[in-house]
């Protein structure tokens, strides 16, 4: 059984050493789970490392990096990528939700969730759009917190092994925003 969650919180750009080795062990542990986060296995620990100091350096001025934290560490994780288009201010994208599974089935990628659409709000924006792999445990969770199913693209990606093509949800959630 694992620990429990001490805090989520905005995480601190730029990003610690221990953070950035934290949040690379989180991605290893979700593409080593078969979880459909854009990486293939194995992931070495340079390659995940690379991801995430790209990602947290000098990122959009509105995006917002949320991790879930534990007595060992970062337990998870989910941001808010504004859209790039001049046309899309509103508009932001939810990626790399993401519980370990020393965490797992206790209530966090709710908890993250939730904290991402209050964070989306403050931020200002009013509609929030994810998607996930058909058929899993990410696409139950976004139904139950009430986004709206677009559709599904037919063999969107390769899960982990590289070989095996998956389909993927497309979701929305209209945001009320405290502006």
């Amino acid at each position: 059984m694992g620990t429990s969650i001490e805090k989520i919180e905005c995480l601190t750009l730029p990003v610690s050493a221990a953070d950035l080795r934290d949040l690379s062990l989180l991605l290893i542990d979700a593409v080593e789970s078969n979880a459909a986060v854009s990486f293939l296995a194995p992931l070495s620990l340079e390659a995940a490392q690379a991801f995430w100091r790209k990602t947290t350096t000098d990122p959009h001025p509105a995006a917002v990096f949320l991790v879930a934290r534990d007595v060992e560490g970062i337990a998870g994780s989910a941001l808010i990528q504004p859209a790039w288009a001049p046309n899309q201010p509103h508009r932001a994208e939810v990626v790399k939700v993401l519980v370990h599974r020393r965490c797992r089935q206790r209530g966090i990628a709710t908890r993250l969730m939730q904290a991402i659409e209050e964070a989306a709000r403050s931020g200002g924006f009013s509609l929030l759009t994810l998607d996930a792999k058909a058929g899993g445990n990410a696409e139950r969770l976004y139904r139950k917190l009430g986004w709206i199913h677009v559709g599904t693209v037919p063999g969107f990606a390769f899960d982990t092994d590289g070989k095996t093509l998956h389909d993927d949800v497309l979701f929305y959630k209209e945001l009320t925003t405290s502006r």
